[in-house]
C-alpha cells in the first residue's frame, strides 16, 4: 500500500482501549457483563435517557434480538427500506417475515414515510426505519401509523450515534433500537453493538434471549434462586474486553463528535461550489434533523460519473466507495419480491458515492480529496 494512500475508513484509538482491556483482563471477569458492559448501559442510559441498553456483539445481533421480542412469526410483513444493510432484513427473515421494501425519499435514502401506508395490511408487524448516515427519518409520521395499525417500530441506528430529530435522540423513539459500533462507525470497538428497549414491556424478556433464553442475569443480581431456560435464545453479549474497548471510546464521544463535524464542514465549503455547478448533489439536513458526521457522500448525476470519478481518484491512492445495492433486486431476495419500481432506491444505488472519511483525516487529506473531485469535474 503506497504511504500516502487515503483508505476509505480507518479506526480511532482515543487513548485508554488497551489500558481499559487490561484492567477488565485483571478483573478476572472478561465474559459478557462484567464491569465496562456495566458502564457501557449506564453511560446511554444516563446521557439519552434510554430505557434499558444491553450491548450485543454486532448491531445483526441486536437486530435478531428485536425481531424475537416481537415474536415475529412465519408469514408476518415488516415494512423498511430496500437502501439498507443486508442486516436490517436478514434479522427478520430468519424469524420467517416476508420484507415490504419500500422507496427511498428523491433527496435521501431515508424511506419514504408517504409510501407507507398503502403497504401495511393485517399481517404487518413492524416498521424498521434506517437512518440513513445518521439523519433521522420522520418518525413523528412513523410513530403515528405504528399507534393507528398497533405494529411495532424497531430503529436501526447503526449508523445514528449521537443524532436527533426534534430533540430527541434517535434510539430513543421506537418501541426498540439496534446500534453498531463496527470499525466504520462514529464510536467503535471493532464489531459490537446494543439493543436500546424504549418499551417497558420488552425489558425482562430482553436479558432472558440475550443470555441463551436463560434467566442468568437476574440470578447474578440475586433476584432468583436459581436459573434455568426460560425462553428461546442465544449467546448475544460480548465479552467484557470488547465492552472496555467501546467504554474508552464513550469517554470520548464529544471530542469524537466534535472533530467529525469538523471534517463533514470541510468537505462540504470545498465541495459547494462545484455542486452548485450541477455536478452532483449533497444529501441534504432538514431543521428537524442532526448532523453527527458519519459520513459524506455525493449523489452523482449517473453511474457512469461515479464509475468514473472513483478510477480517477483510486489512480491517486484515494478510496471512496459505493454503498448498498438495492435489497429487492439481491440475487436472495429478487425472486421473493413482490412490489413495484423502487425508483429512488436504485437511484442511490447507482450514484451515492461515500468519500473516505475517518477521525484522523487530516487537513491535508481533505484538501487531496477535493481537489481531485474538482479536478475531475473541471477536465471533464
Amino acid at each position: 500500500m503506497a504511504l500516502n494512500k487515503i483508505t476509505f475508513n480507518k479506526p480511532y484509538l482515543s487513548g485508554n482501549e488497551t489500558k481499559y482491556i487490561e484492567e477488565s483482563v485483571r478483573s478476572m471477569k472478561i465474559s459478557g457483563d462484567g464491569m465496562f458492559t456495566k458502564k457501557c448501559h449506564a453511560f446511554f442510559e444516563e446521557k439519552y435517557g434510554f430505557h434499558k441498553c444491553l450491548l450485543t456483539t454486532s448491531c445483526t445481533d441486536a437486530l435478531e434480538m428485536a425481531a424475537i421480542l416481537i415474536d415475529i412469526q412465519a408469514g408476518d410483513e415488516v415494512i423498511m427500506p430496500s437502501y439498507t444493510f443486508v442486516s436490517t432484513a436478514n434479522a427478520f427473515v430468519l424469524r420467517g417475515a416476508k420484507i415490504v421494501f419500500v422507496d427511498s425519499l428523491p433527496d435521501h435514502p431515508n424511506m419514504d414515510v408517504s409510501k407507507i401506508e398503502v403497504l401495511i395490511t393485517p399481517k404487518t408487524k413492524a416498521i424498521v426505519p434506517v437512518h440513513y448516515g445518521g439523519v433521522a427519518c420522520d418518525m413523528d409520521e412513523i410513530m403515528s401509523l405504528a399507534k393507528t395499525y398497533n405494529i411495532f417500530v424497531i430503529e436501526d441506528a447503526a449508523q445514528a450515534i449521537d443524532s436527533f430529530y426534534k430533540g430527541k435522540p434517535l434510539g430513543g423513539i421506537g418501541h426498540l433500537a439496534a446500534f453498531s459500533f463496527h470499525e466504520t462507525k462514529n464510536i467503535i470497538s471493532g464489531e459490537g453493538g446494543m439493543l436500546v428497549i424504549n418499551d417497558v414491556q420488552f425489558a425482562e424478556r430482553a436479558e432472558i434471549i440475550r443470555e441463551k433464553g436463560t434467566n442468568r442475569s437476574q440470578f447474578y443480581r440475586g433476584e432468583v434462586d436459581k436459573y434455568g431456560w426460560m425462553d428461546i435464545g442465544s449467546s448475544f453479549l460480548p465479552s467484557d474486553i470488547i465492552a472496555a474497548f467501546l467504554f474508552a471510546q464513550l469517554e470520548n464521544l464529544d471530542r469524537i463528535q466534535e472533530k467529525r463535524k469538523q471534517i463533514w464542514n470541510l468537505f462540504y465549503l470545498k465541495l459547494v461550489d462545484t455542486k452548485n455547478r450541477g455536478h452532483f448533489k449533497f444529501l441534504e439536513i432538514n431543521e428537524t434533523q442532526t448532523n453527527n458526521g458519519h459520513l459524506f457522500a455525493l449523489i452523482m448525476n449517473s453511474i457512469d460519473d461515479r464509475t468514473a470519478l472513483i478510477d480517477f481518484m483510486r489512480k491517486e491512492d484515494v478510496m471512496p466507495v459505493f454503498h448498498y445495492l438495492s435489497l429487492h433486486k439481491s440475487p436472495y431476495y429478487q425472486d421473493k419480491y413482490e412490489g413495484g419500481e423502487l425508483e429512488n432506491c436504485d437511484k442511490f444505488a447507482d450514484t451515492l458515492l461515500r468519500l473516505p472519511f475517518y477521525h484522523d483525516l487530516s487537513i491535508e487529506d481533505i484538501e487531496k480529496i477535493t481537489s481531485l473531485i474538482i479536478q475531475f469535474f473541471d477536465e471533464k
